[in-house]
């Protein structure tokens, strides 16, 4: 038994949608170089970039699970983004408790500067 890359990735989290696909169709998987990319961003493309790797008697099937397209599955996006939405609708302002937070958040990163100054 021998693992094999089924795909290869420039970010982790890309590695683990990919990998949780695979597990969730009953296909062992797991992600190699995730913690040396995240850490040595710039070894990416030396090392082949984040790799996705499963048992070698199931890389057809992996192959098979990742070429699916199953965009149709996904819900279609809303045509205004959902920011405007909160600002077009009252009663949606912030508390005067989160107002209060906010000065003294300000006030205190302001103090922090001039003492670190």
């Amino acid at each position: 038994m021998s693992w094999v890359t089924v795909g290869q990735y420039t970010l982790p989290f890309e590695a683990h949608l990919g990998k949780s696909r695979l597990e969730s169709e009953g296909i062992t998987a797991i992600v190699a170089d995730e913690h040396t990319i995240s850490m040595q961003w710039m070894l990416s493309d030396a090392l082949g970039g984040v790799r996705l790797r499963v048992q070698e008697e199931d890389l057809s099937r992996a192959e098979a699970v990742l070429a699916e397209d199953r965009s149709d599955l996904v819900e279609e996006s809303r045509s205004e983004p959902v920011a405007d939405q909160w600002r077009e609708e009252p009663g949606l302002r912030l508390s005067p408790l989160a107002g209060e937070k906010r000065k003294r958040g300000f006030f205190a990163a302001l103090l922090a500067f001039f003492i670190g100054s």
